[in-house]
């Protein structure tokens, strides 16, 4: 197997599919074995804004909820967050979240992105929010005030766009997304949603080639 071998799921930690796709990916990361080398690439699914969701995309996004949950079985979704929360297309915030995270301790990536994912669809809370996210970090033990700093940060900023760009330059226009690269090549790998066998098959197969 060539050293360069590594999976890169491109992902927003606040686009649902990602939530939904969150089982599936795990059972494929713990068949690989620590065997190829995950590196998650934040795709930056909606820029920041701090207008209302139109009445209109907060019905698409229940309707997407509620298909995700007939299509992946087990997945839940809190619909309190449209009753409680100010919602907004906005989640560049939470993708630098991770970025700030990452920075602070490179082992919190994992930890951020479940928060998050668990703030939004469990808890009925707003990671579009900076307080939200202020506080996710400051659950995971990470300093809330060098978090904050790092938050909006002008290197943070920077890091998120090289990211989105890197997602393009692949190829990818849908979250979530895998590619695996190795010496020959970056291959895109087939999402499935509800079993991690004809992925790890396929990476399996793209590196005995």
């Amino acid at each position: 197997m060539p050293q360069q071998a590594r999976l890169i799921y491109v992902h927003d930690p606040m686009c649902s599919w990602c939530w939904g796709f969150r089982p599936a990916f795990d059972a494929l990361c713990a068949a690989l074995d620590g065997r190829v080398a995950v590196t998650r690439l934040l795709g930056g699914l909606a820029a920041d804004s701090d207008a209302a969701m139109p009445d209109a995309m907060q019905k698409h996004l229940q309707q997407t909820w509620r298909r995700i949950q007939q299509r992946i079985p087990g997945t839940r979704f809190n619909f309190d967050f449209w009753r409680d929360c100010r919602p907004r297309r906005s989640t560049w915030p939470a993708c630098r979240a991770v970025i700030a995270a990452r920075t602070l301790d490179p082992g919190a990536e994992p930890a951020m992105i479940d928060a998050i994912q668990r703030a939004y669809y469990l808890d009925a809370r707003n990671p579009s929010d900076s307080a939200t996210l202020i506080a996710l970090a400051a659950s995971l033990g990470l300093d809330d005030a060098a978090f904050a700093a790092r938050l909006d940060d002008a290197a943070t900023h920077a890091t998120l766009a090289a990211e989105i760009a890197a997602a393009r330059q692949m190829g990818v226009d849908s979250f979530p997304s895998l590619r695996l690269q190795t010496a020959g090549g970056t291959w895109p790998v087939t999402v499935d949603y509800t079993d991690s066998a004809p992925m790890h098959a396929t990476v399996e197969t793209l590196l005995a080639a």
